[in-house]
């Protein structure tokens, strides 16, 4: 699966993105919704597509308001799970 497939696989989570601009959609942005909203699958197809060590990259480098856009219970399990990635 390539980045472009995830991105169409989970359009949903970006609904308020312009079809035309989906393939603009930063690593930030792309782990973030999914680590939100996303399903399980959807964070086996982010590992797969980005790795693991790139995941854990941007997630913990989110800082400030970027960082409170996770929620909190999100937040606090992401940082147990892809701590091993680090």
């Amino acid at each position: 699966m390539t980045r472009q497939q995830l991105i169409h696989n989970t359009s949903s989570l970006f609904w308020y993105t312009p079809e035309d601009k989906k393939h603009d959609i930063s690593g930030a942005l792309l782990v973030e919704r999914i680590l939100n909203d996303g399903t399980s699958d959807d964070y086996r197809d982010l590992i797969s597509v980005l790795g693991g060590k790139r995941v854990a990259e941007v997630f913990f480098s989110a800082k400030g308001r970027q960082k409170n856009n996770y929620y909190p219970e999100i937040y606090n399990f992401f940082s147990l799970v892809l701590s091993q990635y680090v």
